[in-house]
């Protein structure tokens, strides 16, 4: 892992735009790793921007059984509350297509933040580097649950899964993978609207130490806006 974030930036003037662009590049990067390795490994990011491209890869013709799916973070509730990012990408996208239930790796929050820490670092274990990590950005600069203030786990021997039990966001309770986790991958797509993360987008560009700048994967890292979010 790089102790240093080089950064790409993309931008687009609309949602729509964002997602043909990106949903493109995740079905070109599936067709690589199936290619060199037979199955993708793909992480989601929750939050409203990510949503439209989900939606577009539902209508994707794509090797689907070879995917697999994993999460960035994910809040301690029910399993079938609408504000989980697994319901959310379940709904838009995952329950529509032909990955197979068993390659869907939701983190158990239900069970409590560091339970679900826990267990989703055994299911970890043996997996190496992600193919893609899709990540976004908060007003404040965070990125999956790695909030300003607390542990964003960047350390070389930081936990790959960290139980969050005092976000400033609600719910309180979380569980996040870390910095070190998410670094830990072939390619990493920001992506982010950019009205309300001016001052989290302006001091990333500055090289200021926001949770987001702390995603270092050797190639970099891509940061695709909305201008118009």
């Amino acid at each position: 892992m790089s102790t240093e974030q080089i950064r790409r930036w993309h931008s687009q003037s609309d949602g729509k735009g964002l997602a043909r662009v990106v949903s493109a590049e995740i079905l070109h990067l599936a067709d690589i790793a199936l290619a060199d390795r037979g199955v993708f490994h793909l992480v989601l990011a929750g939050g409203s921007s990510p949503r439209v491209i989900y939606e577009t890869l539902r209508e994707a013709d794509a090797d689907w059984p070879v995917w697999h799916i994993w999460f960035g973070d994910e809040r301690c509730l029910a399993p079938d509350d609408a504000a989980r990012n697994s319901r959310m990408a379940a709904e838009c996208w995952l329950d529509h297509v032909d990955i197979p239930a068993e390659h869907v790796h939701i983190i158990p929050t239900e069970q409590g933040a560091k339970v679900a820490a826990a267990a989703y670092a055994n299911l970890l274990a043996g997996v190496g580097d992600f193919d893609l990590v899709l990540l976004g950005l908060g007003e404040d600069g965070h990125t999956a649950s790695l909030f300003p203030n607390h542990a964003w786990g960047a350390e070389p021997d930081a936990p790959e899964v960290l139980a969050v039990f005092d976000s400033p966001k609600p719910p309180s309770e979380r569980v996040s993978l870390s910095a070190r986790r998410l670094s830990a991958a072939r390619q990493v797509f920001f992506i982010t609207g950019v009205s309300g993360k001016e001052s989290a987008l302006s001091a990333w560009r500055k090289g200021e130490s926001i949770p987001a700048a702390a995603i270092t994967p050797a190639s970099g890292v891509d940061i695709f806006t909305i201008h118009d979010a």
